[in-house]
């Protein structure tokens, strides 16, 4: 085809009054390849996604169909979808109980990383072969090519793993602000939390030994606990402890040399929060931004009065709809920096797109534990 096209390129060189000498051979591709681009940019290619239309069990309601191309205005950038991760707020979404949630039928998935695929006529800061994530989240990630406005796209380090490039902003952006924006840590502090297997907790032990923070991790009791203990202690973590072993009268004599934490995460609820409770010191902070437990948190009277401890929430959707934009991308260019020095890591699972009821089960929990799911295009 590339031939052909240098052919009929070359015969109208001539027809349109061209010089005697045909240009080289090069010119022509590159003059055939600018042609190409002006016709393909003004559509995208058709599209496969995962698409819903009503709210329900995701397993129940989710199907995967072709999109017809979509028109990439001036403004607009048309991204191939590299990978895209399965989160918790992603099923929520489906489910109909997230907060904010798309206009009906959907395309599911909020974050992601693409390969610029073509640009329309005023981009001028992206070109094809960049790679970039939606910065802030945006919706309809789970589909082979995506087309939104160039604002939408931050470009990336394309030397980052594609998997932690595809996952950066709702776990690791979470782990970040949370130790930034409740109590002024410095190094040698301490923090405490509960979840601490979940992405979010192995982010938050890793950012804060960055920082020369020690950490105090809480981890449920399950066959295999003395490996997770020694897991989460090679990411960084100070004291690594199972509920059981909290069930003592003063916890805070199983810290030694560690110092009362002014700062707890907890992303569980129930008695999981309490225990984040019992490390904290006079005035210390609770931040809550997860309630895997479904059970409500219970706070003693005496936490409240004698020890003034205070209850704090996070939704980095929330945080993001301010004007943080662009100091967003900056602390997603560190977290990408830590991922590809080897100092930020946590297990995932890529799984290709044609597999992606499996990649669902899992997500959903049918299949027992397993790691993060990430759907590679």
């Amino acid at each position: 085809m590339a031939i052909v096209r240098l052919l009929h390129l070359r015969a109208a060189f001539h027809r349109h009054g061209g010089a005697s000498a045909p240009p080289p051979p090069w010119r022509l591709l590159r003059l055939s390849n600018r042609v190409v681009r002006s016709f393909s940019s003004a559509m995208s290619p058709p599209s496969k996604a995962v698409v819903y239309d009503e709210q329900g069990a995701p397993d129940a309601v989710c199907r995967v169909k072709e999109l017809p191309p979509a028109p990439i205005k001036d403004e607009d950038v048309c991204v191939r979808m590299l990978a895209a991760p399965i989160n918790p707020s992603d099923i929520n979404r489906i489910e109909g109980v997230y907060p904010v949630r798309p206009p009906l039928p959907a395309v599911g998935g909020y974050e992601g990383v693409g390969e610029v695929h073509s640009v329309g006529s005023a981009v001028k800061e992206l070109r094809p072969g960049d790679w970039v994530i939606p910065s802030p989240l945006s919706s309809g990630t789970w589909q082979t090519f995506v087309v939104k406005e160039q604002n939408v796209w931050h470009k990336i380090d394309k030397h980052t793993p594609m998997e932690y490039a595809a996952t950066i902003t709702v776990n690791p952006l979470t782990a970040l602000r949370m130790l930034e924006d409740f109590v002024d840590l410095k190094s040698g502090d301490a923090v405490v939390q509960n979840g601490a297997t979940s992405i979010v907790g192995r982010c938050i032990i890793q950012l804060a030994r960055v920082r020369g923070i020690q950490s105090i991790n809480i981890v449920r009791d399950r066959p295999g606990s003395d490996e997770v203990k020694e897991t989460l202690k090679k990411l960084g973590a100070d004291e690594v402890l199972t509920e059981k072993q909290l069930e003592v009268k003063n916890v805070k004599s199983l810290l030694a040399g560690i110092p009362e934490p002014a700062l707890g995460f907890n992303c569980v609820g129930g008695n999981a929060a309490s225990l984040v409770l019992k490390f904290l010191k006079q005035g210390g902070t609770m931040v809550t931004y997860g309630g895997m437990s479904k059970k409500p948190i219970t706070v003693s009277t005496s936490s409240f009065i004698f020890k003034d401890l205070s209850l704090r929430g996070f939704w980095l959707q929330k945080w993001l709809s301010s004007d943080k934009a662009m100091e967003s991308r900056e602390m997603i260019d560190y977290l990408l920096s830590l991922t590809r020095s080897g100092e930020l890591k946590y297990d995932m699972e890529l799984c290709p797109f044609d597999q992606f009821p499996t990649a669902l089960d899992k997500a959903l929990g049918k299949l027992g534990s397993q790691p993060k799911q990430v759907i590679k295009f």
